[in-house]
């Protein structure tokens, strides 16, 4: 057990997500208006501006960027049906934080597309103004998450709206935490068989449960840092040209995982710098793996 680990599980600290060797760093996203997606982003998820250059914009939270936006106006409107982002997942530390967004969101009458009760944890769900998914979560602890057969299991049952917010107990919404992460990211694919050789056998995640016409695949005893569905996409071919939506989903992994995926896939993936490599799963989604070390991130 690292230095780390120890510390956190002697404080009480959940860290299952925390110190898996691939978690998710930032996901970008191509958006035809700029200015609107970050003010969207600022508003209703309490995102803060952290870098900003010609055509860019960085968000996230203390000094973390989670979410990229890039602008091009003369990308094509990406189809529902085709692969690419089903949501962004942003997590939160505990329930009484999901209760005071579910309180602010109230009152600002933000549209929720959704919500349910997965037995590993508790989400909400809204669309941005371009039609990019978005969720809302909080994990319960690891150890309750229920198993069968080697698997976690999932569900989407009923989610107590009201009980999440009296949990809130007066706390006021003031933005998104700085211990708040990306904790995973839902893809839409073209084929569960075809995914589960890209992300599990190409990058390394366990496949830790199956549901009806997806896959998710976790990380350190994580339920998923990402998931694949065909529910909208069955049969998607490779996308061949810029849409608006996914861009990238930036993964942070240990040293080793990049040495691992380098040698599975000799020369497919472009290595962008010392301990990076940028890859394409069968669709054309682009995965960035990242190394966990700042010094050597490249």
């Amino acid at each position: 057990m690292t230095t780390a680990l120890a510390t956190a599980v002697a404080d009480g600290r959940d860290p299952v997500l925390g110190y898996a060797p691939l978690r998710v760093g930032r996901v970008t996203l191509v958006v035809h208006d700029l200015d609107r997606l970050s003010r969207f982003y600022q508003s209703t998820l309490g995102l803060r501006v952290l870098e900003q250059a010609p055509g860019a914009v960085r968000l996230g939270t203390g000094s973390s960027v989670l979410l990229e936006l890039e602008h091009d106006p003369d990308a094509r409107i990406r189809d529902r049906r085709e692969a690419g982002l089903f949501h962004t997942a942003f997590l939160l530390p505990d329930r009484a934080e999901l209760g005071a967004w579910l309180s602010f969101a109230k009152g600002e009458g933000v549209e929720l597309t959704g919500a349910a009760d997965h037995l590993v944890s508790e989400a909400v769900y809204l669309d941005d103004p371009e039609g990019n998914g978005i969720e809302i979560y909080v994990d319960r602890p690891s150890a309750v998450w229920p198993r069968a057969n080697g698997m976690i299991e999932m569900a989407s049952d009923p989610l107590d709206l009201d009980g999440l917010m009296r949990e809130a107990a007066g706390r006021t919404w003031s933005g998104f935490p700085e211990d708040g992460v990306i904790g995973h990211v839902h893809l839409q694919v073209g084929d569960v068989a075809a995914a589960d050789a890209f992300y599990g056998g190409v990058l390394g995640f366990d496949i830790t449960c199956r549901y009806r016409g997806a896959s998710f695949y976790g990380s350190g005893g994580y339920h998923h840092q990402l998931a694949g569905n065909i529910w909208n996409s069955r049969g998607a071919p490779v996308r061949s040209d810029r849409a608006t939506g996914l861009a990238d989903v930036e993964l942070i992994v240990d040293d080793e995982v990049i040495d691992a995926v380098r040698s599975r896939t000799s020369s497919e993936g472009p290595v962008v710098g010392p301990r990076r490599i940028s890859l394409r799963d069968p669709w054309g989604t682009s995965i960035t793996l990242r190394s966990a070390r700042p010094d050597q991130g490249g």
